[in-house]
């Protein structure tokens, strides 16, 4: 298991790769070119040019989330081609630069939703929270803009101002989409990359949707663990795998996490581990790792990715804001540091128990 942390790079995280190093047990970051818009293809010099700034900084990258997915490809435009074209051109580019995971989504207009992105705790800080009582009663051509008031000054990944802009025609162009539409999509697109991710041994991580229902009426496909297991036997290539984020599964306390892992042996590539407190249905909060922060039991998740083997990247998810600190909502350095340590100390107990 490789712990890492996630790194939107120069000039747009206020966490630097030298105080990321200084995690112990964090040799590596997940990143992207994020000066790229979904559909442009990412250069060789682009890739190499990310890569020489984190080896510079004393770190690796372990692998790219995202290679965003043009919409015209989730929709079935009439581009659709076209793009997938570019991305496997992308593939190419990154598979000759020694780059072997990608993480992506598949949802259509919001790649995550959250009502408030700073909402006090008893203790203080502040996390992401998402209530649906609030959530109804926004209409969806104003989110981005209430969004972007509580981003801390910071571009949020999947709220791109300029996407964001395009709203209106977003949604028309997904009007006549329901979910088995998309699945169809997501096949198409995924078997038209798999060549690729052969040639180059890339293994594609689909995440969950995050949250797991439909929101302003758009469909969700990638939710428990039966939808999962349908994508992994639409598309059976092993390249065709699983970003586990416990946050997004765990939007429905009904889906058993630990049991998901356990169903998905072989097929997770990369793991987004935290923890939520579940207030009511369609209502949580993020809170620190520590199981009793939260509703999950961290323990049982992390024993369950050592019982499947996972030998993958892993990195903690979105972390509270603490002692003053001022950054990307949920990205923090602090309570991400925190986080990692606390899933690497169980992950040295349950070896060393294992033994």
């Amino acid at each position: 298991m490789k712990m890492s942390l996630r790194w939107y790079g120069e000039g747009n995280d206020s966490v630097t790769l030298k105080q990321i190093r200084q995690i112990p047990g964090v040799k590596g970051v997940i990143t992207s070119l994020y000066n790229t818009t979904p559909g442009e293809v990412w250069t060789v010099e682009g890739i190499k040019a990310m890569q020489k700034t984190v080896a510079d900084g004393g770190l690796e990258i372990y692998g790219i989330e995202s290679v965003n997915v043009h919409d015209e490809i989730k929709s079935a435009g009439k581009n659709r081609d076209l793009y997938i074209k570019n991305y496997i051109e992308s593939l190419e580019n990154l598979g000759k630069c020694d780059v072997h995971l990608v993480c992506y989504n598949f949802m259509p207009v919001f790649d995550w939703t959250r009502s408030n992105l700073a909402k006090e705790r008893a203790d203080g800080s502040t996390v992401l929270a998402y209530d649906q009582r609030e959530v109804d009663k926004i209409d969806p051509n104003n989110l981005a803009e209430s969004i972007d008031k509580m981003s801390n000054g910071f571009i949020l990944p999947g709220w791109e101002p300029e996407r964001m802009g395009k709203i209106k025609e977003l949604f028309d162009e997904y009007k006549d989409v329901n979910n088995e539409r998309l699945f169809e999509n997501l096949v198409y697109f995924l078997k038209a990359i798999m060549p690729t991710c052969d040639k180059y041994n890339i293994d594609m991580a689909i995440h969950i949707d995050d949250p797991v229902w439909s929101v302003f009426g758009l469909p969700r496909i990638i939710t428990h663990k039966e939808a999962i297991l349908k994508l992994m036997e639409a598309v059976p290539n092993t390249h065709n795998g699983v970003t586990l984020c416990t946050g997004s599964l765990s939007s429905n306390p009904k889906n058993d996490i630990p049991e998901i892992i356990r169903s998905l042996k072989g097929r997770i590539h990369f793991a987004h581990v935290r923890n939520t407190f579940h207030e009511a249905e369609g209502v949580f909060e993020e809170s620190a790792h520590l199981s009793c922060d939260g509703s999950l039991d961290m323990y049982a998740i992390m024993k369950a990715f050592h019982e499947i083997g996972f030998n993958g990247v892993i990195r903690p998810d979105h972390g509270r804001m603490i002692w003053d600190e001022v950054a990307m909502p949920g990205y923090g350095l602090y309570d991400r540091a925190l986080g990692a340590n606390y899933l690497l100390g169980l992950w040295e107990a349950i070896e060393k128990q294992a033994k």
